[in-house]
């Protein structure tokens, strides 16, 4: 396997040129109907992702142990070529999509992507708002791994995809044309993916591709302007509370909770999920006799 550059770290030029031209053209003709900028919220994005390189470099030793074992044990073997890795990259996105649809309705897993979900702003700075515990994105890829996909052709796919998505997360791009608006992932559909109206709500998971959306039945069209943030928003701009809120909720929860089925809700159902009240659980169902 060639060693294969890191496309984040080498992108990171780019994505500095590319905020400081938004910032720019925010500031020469602003729209008062978008979320813009603002100075604090922008420097905990740029916060979280210099923190996430940090800690993804951290995660990232079990994870190679983990997944170095799995290649080590498939027989199976996908070689680095040029018609391999589009495959490759394809089969990753369509990971991706459960992976992040995974992160949005299961509890523990949301406590780690809420984080870039975390600023009520849209700008290419939420880009770089990433969280610091990426641990529990890995079994997501073992499939891919299992297959025969090199560990180290799976997280050169994985930092493609999350360089792609950098241009996503803009205002300043209004729709792309018919056809790439169909097959691929664009601002308008990222849009209504940071928005926390109802209707917007755990949509459009896609990565590069939106078809994965399209398919499986999570697809929404941006029609009102979305409102971002989160249902119940932090009200923070600390890192560290930031990457943690949810992990220190879940640990609330789990301490006044009064059954261990309360105790697995509150860990693996999704966000926002609250037992039944006691007089609704011990009612007797409609239509049931009455002893």
């Amino acid at each position: 396997m060639p060693n294969l550059p890191d496309v984040v770290l080498w992108s990171i030029p780019a994505f500095v040129v590319l905020t400081v031209v938004e910032m720019i053209g925010v500031r020469l003709d602003p729209d008062e109907d978008a979320a813009g900028y603002a100075a604090k919220d922008a420097a905990t994005s740029f916060s979280m992702g210099l923190g996430s390189l940090f800690f993804d470099a951290l995660w990232k030793i079990p994870v190679v142990a983990l997944y170095t074992a799995v290649y080590a044990l498939t027989p199976l073997r996908v070689p680095l070529l040029w018609w391999t890795f589009p495959l490759m990259l394809l089969a990753q996105d369509f990971l991706y999509y459960w992976s992040h649809r995974g992160h949005h309705v299961v509890r523990i897993l949301w406590a780690c992507h809420v984080v870039h979900h975390s600023s009520r702003k849209f700008n290419l700075t939420t880009a770089l708002r990433q969280p610091w515990t990426s641990l529990t994105v890995w079994p997501f890829y073992v499939p891919l791994v299992a297959v025969g996909v090199h560990p180290a052709a799976l997280a050169f796919c994985s930092s493609v995809n999350l360089v792609y998505q950098f241009w996503i997360h803009t205002e300043r791009i209004d729709k792309m044309p018919r056809w790439f608006e169909y097959v691929l992932n664009t601002p308008s559909h990222h849009r209504v993916h940071h928005a926390s109206q109802g209707g917007y709500l755990d949509r459009n998971f896609g990565g590069m591709l939106i078809v994965w959306d399209r398919l499986f039945g999570s697809f929404v069209n941006e029609v009102e302007r979305p409102v971002y943030g989160l249902t119940k928003n932090i009200n923070t701009y600390n890192p560290i509370k930031v990457a943690t809120h949810e992990y220190v909720s879940i640990v609330k929860d789990l301490k006044s909770a009064t059954s261990w089925r309360e105790r697995a809700g509150r860990v693996f159902r999704g966000p926002g999920w609250e037992p039944a009240p006691a007089r609704e659980r011990t009612a007797p169902a409609e239509g049931a006799a009455v002893v």
